[in-house]
């Protein structure tokens, strides 16, 4: 057994947090064993002192930890695998290709490139053919030979292509589309889009001066007649002559186009439309540049405050190529279009401010739905004929309805409500037309959980999945079969792929991996690549075919980092007081633990960013260098605790919308037991815990230390939000409405609201070119903090660092700062 199947089964059995070796994943199928929910700690074993860590190593450059592929795909032919590496500070990328068969990877040439078999493409219904786009140009390969041909070369980007039912190449460049005519080579516009308004070609005259010029002066009067007959025959010639292009469209000088759609058969275009004044910035949103290369302030453009953007929506259209003629999408067709979805949240402000809402119903904003992970279009036609549907989502956050397009009547036809009184997730909507059916499948949270349906043309939805477990990242096999997908069925931290049969609704489990993976069927659809990771060991690429062994593909991290003795952080269920039921959380302990011993140990909280994020998982967390500083913690003698505080991702719907209008409350809540349970099992001393986190986990730092003074004894705050007016529209205001509408719960969340409450010492550190929290962010905290007359914060600013640092030097600065604050206020 090797030394990460024997770590992990020792685990199961003894219920024992162990701090001695763990290597790599080697060929051996790792097989899921029973998860722990609580600790009985074993004795950790101890590092030597040359093999203890130091800070200037974990914020290294992490290319000692070994340059990993990243962005793995199948080649066309599913016997080799493409992937790209990158060292941290590179500019540029290296391209690999690695037989599935092969034990290293061939770097590809420059030269190369464009040869190379393209992630991204379509495929012919003869399965004959792929085309793909390549530095903006069209290419087709021909799927037998592997022949290339370069159908494009231009400087203006191509930015779509699509085959049509007939086998001819269609693609799109800018709002123009053309047809590539496989019988002849014949290039043709199929459409001309403008976004302008129609000329109005020769006019009447119209006022008394300008008909009077015409009555009694012959020469006028001939050129404008002639000017009509040049017009009348170039129209004539136009609808006579088969050599000519398609007439342009002229749809406005009022909109931009956002996205378009060509049906199979290439008659009907469908586009979404944007107000062209609609901006993601204002004039005045700049983020200064301190160190601008030419020796003064840069203005860098920055995005608007969700307390600004106002976004307008979008508009449907559908263009008949055949006939010429435009059909504006109504949406009457949609459930709950016009209701008054926010009233109660109306309501309530409305009183906080003695006055009375009285709801009206009226038309929502809709756009096409934003999933923040998918690569498919919200826009999917049926192969086979024109049935078109389409996934819109509300701009008020609350619906998201999966519609049918009726190409005739020019509306939308609801096929599925999801309906969220907080808001519509925005991940798990994939959705598509099931091979060689009339039935879609979808993903849908109305049970609690993502799960996968279908639904038929009769109107039958049927449930492929379900449970407390989560669903995502949605297959459907090239013979339309099964659908595969992945799931955290056996716990929430722990993934694997499995598949269910369309017609009879069996599932089976295809890998047996104890962590986290993700997944990519190869286009024969015998096999699985597989791009998996456990609690020390980083991502590296396996194969696994179907009903077969896993076998590693790529073995990229460094010796130095798997042959360090790395302690595995145990998963934990900490209950909750405040009726959340479990709440999961990687738990580190000191070396040479004694669970009976007098002097309690101190204690260290992450909280993890982004808010709606797993972190407390079975595989090696994206947050690495904490991973590494929480080794180095232990080491020191602390306890350290990771927490998936409610709102993280995982669990389902309601623990990510447990925070809806609540933001820093429900989150410190789950904080409050875990330093309880960390006390009553870890030995901790409660008294001497501190807390950290960067981003949303610099936020709830925030929230922890002004809310509950007595919880945390010191907190560092990084690149930490204090005001969510401030923050961007598309996360915010799913969370909090928009501040117009519910200034009761930006006022209740705003970490800046509540800074009268610091007692404990505060360190806040933040990058002056961060575009996601602006540094703006942490000044306005520092201001209120001295206003407030509170001595006990100190800031650290970092002028050339973004949201995520880049620069070695800033990583350490940073975290020295954060364990000295540690070292001083808790030991």
């Amino acid at each position: 057994m090797n030394s990460f199947l024997r770590h992990f089964a020792i685990s199961a059995v003894s219920l024992a947090m162990m701090g001695g070796c763990a290597a790599t994943v080697d060929s051996t199928v790792v097989t899921t064993t029973a998860i722990p929910t609580q600790i009985t700690v074993a004795l950790a074993t101890p590092v030597q002192a040359e093999e203890a860590l130091t800070l200037k190593q974990i914020m290294a450059n992490p290319d000692w930890m070994g340059i990993l592929a990243q962005g793995a795909y199948w080649s066309d032919d599913s016997q080799s695998v493409y992937f790209s590496r990158q060292a941290h500070q590179s500019p540029v990328r290296d391209y690999y290709q690695q037989s599935i068969t092969a034990t290293t990877a061939n770097q590809l040439e420059l030269s190369q490139l464009h040869l190379a078999d393209q992630r991204n493409g379509v495929i012919n219904q003869a399965k004959s053919q792929k085309a793909y786009i390549y530095q903006g140009n069209v290419f087709v390969k021909n799927l037998q030979s592997g022949d290339i041909s370069q159908i494009t070369r231009q400087n203006d980007a191509i930015s779509g292509v699509r085959f049509l039912n007939n086998g001819d190449l269609a693609y799109w460049q800018g709002n123009n589309i053309f047809r590539l005519h496989q019988t002849t080579g014949m290039v043709e516009q199929i459409a001309a889009i403008q976004m302008a308004n129609e000329p109005t070609g020769t006019e009447e005259p119209s006022s008394y001066i300008a008909k009077q010029q015409h009555r009694l002066m012959g020469y006028v009067a001939l050129q404008h007649n002639n000017d009509k007959a040049r017009e009348d025959y170039r129209e004539s010639l136009a609808k006579a002559d088969p050599t000519f292009s398609a007439q342009p469209w002229y749809l406005g000088d009022s909109e931009t186009i956002s996205e378009m759609s060509l049906s199979p058969d290439g008659r009907y275009v469908m586009l979404a439309l944007t107000d062209k004044n609609y901006t993601w910035r204002a004039e005045h949103d700049i983020m200064p540049n301190y160190l601008g290369k030419d020796g003064y302030v840069d203005a860098v453009p920055a995005r608007a405050r969700v307390a600004e953007d106002a976004f307008p929506g979008q508009r449907l259209v559908l263009l008949d190529l055949i006939d010429h003629t435009k059909k504006d999408i109504t949406i009457e067709g949609l459930t709950g279009f016009d209701e008054d979805v926010l009233a109660s949240v109306k309501a309530e402000n409305a009183k906080a401010q003695g006055k009375n809402y009285k709801s009206v119903k009226a038309p929502r904003l809709i756009q096409l739905m934003q999933d923040w992970e998918w690569s498919q279009s919200a826009m999917q036609w049926r192969e086979t004929d024109n049935q078109l549907m389409v996934m819109v989502e509300a701009v008020d956050n609350k619906d998201r309805w999966i519609a049918r397009v009726d190409l005739q009547k020019g509306k939308l036809i609801t096929e599925h409500r999801l309906h969220d009184d907080a808001w519509v997730n925005y991940n798990y909507n994939q959705f598509g037309w099931i091979t060689g059916t009339d039935s879609v499948y979808y993903l849908s949270e109305e049970s609690g959980f993502s799960h996968l349906y279908t639904k038929s043309a009769s109107g039958k939805i049927t449930a492929l999945t379900s449970g407390k477990y989560v669903v995502d990242n949605v297959t459907l096999s090239p013979d339309g079969k099964h659908i595969y997908y992945r799931a955290n069925k056996d716990h929430p931290g722990s993934y694997n792929v499995y598949r269910v049969a369309v017609a009879t609704g069996k599932s089976e489990q295809l890998t047996q991996w104890f962590g986290t993976l993700d997944y990519s069927l190869s286009p024969d659809g015998s096999a699985l690549l597989l791009t998996a990771s456990a609690t020390t060991s980083p991502d590296e690429l396996f194969i696994q075919p179907i009903g077969g062994e896993i076998k590693p593909l790529t073995h990229y991290t460094s010796d130095t980092f798997k042959q360090y003795p790395w302690q595995a952080p145990q998963v934990v269920a900490v209950p909750s007081s405040h009726g959340a039921g479990q709440v999961y959380a990687r738990v580190y302990l000191p070396q040479g633990y004694d669970a009976k011993q007098a002097d309690k140990y101190p204690a260290v909280v992450f909280n993890h960013g982004a808010g709606y994020l797993q972190n407390a998982h079975y595989g090696f967390s994206g947050y690495f260098r904490e991973f590494m500083f929480h080794n180095l913690l232990t080491q020191q003698g602390y306890v350290v605790m990771d927490m998936d505080y409610r709102g993280s991702k995982g669990y389902g719907r309601d623990w990510r919308t447990a925070v809806y209008r609540n933001m820093g409350h429900p989150e410190v809540e789950d904080l409050k037991d875990g330093v309880a349970w960390l006390a009553s099992n870890a030995n901790v001393d409660a008294k001497r815990v501190g807390t950290y986190g960067g981003s949303y986990g610099g936020f709830l730092t925030f929230m922890a230390l002004f809310n509950e003074p007595e919880l945390f004894q010191a907190g560092a705050a990084l690149r930490p939000v204090s005001d969510w007016a401030h923050y961007n529209a598309p996360y915010t205001a799913n969370i909090l409405n928009t501040p117009d509408v519910d200034p009761i719960a930006y006022e209740r969340s705003s970490p800046i609201e509540h800074a009268h409450g610091l007692q404990k010492p505060l360190l806040i550190m933040s990058g002056v070119l961060d575009d996601n929290v602006f540094f703006q962010d942490s000044v306005r905290m520092v201001q209120r903090l001295i206003e407030l007359e509170k001595p006990m914060f100190e800031t650290a600013i970092y002028p050339v660092e973004p949201h995520g640092f880049v620069q070695p030097s800033s990583w350490l600065d940073e975290y020295r700062r954060i364990y000295k604050l540690f070292e001083q206020e808790l030991k």
